[in-house]
């Protein structure tokens, strides 16, 4: 077995367009019927604000697939210590024998997860934007700005969250970064009303986003809810989008934004929902015209876990790096 760290797969595997391109396959695998995916098992642990999910999926004619154990305990910013945790382990297809164990710490979700909020960007948000809005000021609200770069050459971020000077660190530290403005703004309204992109990076329990604040042309993407207590689009937001996007509406329907649509009765059926992977293998379009109000409910796939574990292996082998466990011993290979 090869176990890898954080450090070894923060150098050899970047936020980038090959990573975009191979989550983006991985959503077309999907939607072709080519991937093995079950439900996601979580472990709620309310009393602390944190949860632990498992997921996975088998993309058929791989040698390995992924199975990730990831945290997410929100009350770890006063800790000084990121929201977000994990590790992956890659077994054999062939044997069902554990490969590599990649002790990312959370790196290749929030590689993934940023992502997946790109490739719905590209297809979903209009070619010439100004503003984009970042509700969030944590690790994720990093990544999908970074990520969002890489497809949409926006030029001012407006940024808003519960804690004024993580949003005012995250604008310095972005701005300084991306080389763009970024402004923190006075409320989600005010984002929301003059962004032409909206991302929403929380845990939150109640909605954060109301639809009378939605304009024609705008886009958003909402990462943030992943189980079924967590909200943070208006139901109605859904219903008044032009074009509604899941990553699998199956599982959106049990965790995510579309699961409080359905429930509150402002979507009757989930017949007109597009799945990402119906986009990325060219079945249907995206964004058609510059006045359409879309939404994407992103909800984390296993799917996206596995071939990012996969992509991360084949980059640290071919350079010879990690340790290797044989025989209860660990042999330094770099």
């Amino acid at each position: 077995m090869l176990i890898f760290t954080e450090q070894e797969l923060k150098q050899y595997v970047q936020l980038n367009n090959e990573a975009i391109a191979i989550v983006e396959a991985g959503f077309t695998k999907l939607a072709n019927d080519e991937a093995v995916m079950p439900q996601i098992m979580r472990v709620d642990l309310h009393d602390q604000n944190g949860e632990v999910d498992v997921k996975t999926a088998y993309v058929k004619g791989e040698d390995m697939f992924a199975i990730k154990v990831s945290s997410g305990f929100f009350n770890n910013y006063k800790l000084g210590l990121p929201s977000g945790n994990g590790l992956m382990l890659l077994i054999s297809t062939q044997t069902g024998i554990p490969q590599a164990i990649l002790l990312d710490n959370g790196y290749l979700t929030e590689v993934r997860t940023a992502a997946a909020g790109a490739i719905a960007a590209n297809y979903l948000s209009r070619k010439n934007i100004e503003t984009v809005g970042v509700i969030g000021a944590g690790s994720q609200a990093r990544y999908q700005a970074r990520a969002l770069k890489l497809v949409r050459d926006y030029k001012r971020i407006l940024v808003y969250s519960r804690s004024e000077d993580r949003s005012r660190k995250y604008a310095a530290d972005m701005s300084a970064e991306l080389g763009v403005e970024v402004q923190v703004a006075e409320s989600a309204e005010a984002l929301v009303r003059n962004s032409d992109t909206v991302i929403t990076t929380t845990p939150a329990k109640e909605p954060v986003i109301k639809a009378e604040w939605l304009h024609p042309g705008l886009h958003i993407t909402a990462m943030g809810s992943d189980a079924e207590h967590k909200q943070e689009l208006e139901a109605e937001v859904l219903a008044r989008a032009d074009k509604l996007i899941c990553d699998t509406k199956a599982q959106c329907a049990r965790l995510g934004e579309l699961h409080h649509a359905l429930d509150k009765g402002v979507l009757t059926n989930e017949s007109h929902v597009i799945e990402l992977g119906q986009l990325t293998s060219g079945r249907l379009r995206g964004r058609v015209s510059d006045e359409e109000i879309t939404v994407c409910d992103l909800t984390g796939t296993g799917v996206q876990d596995t071939v990012i574990a996969l992509f991360a292996y084949s980059e640290l082998v071919k350079r010879e790096i990690g340790l290797k466990a044989e025989n209860e011993k660990l042999v330094i290979k770099n």
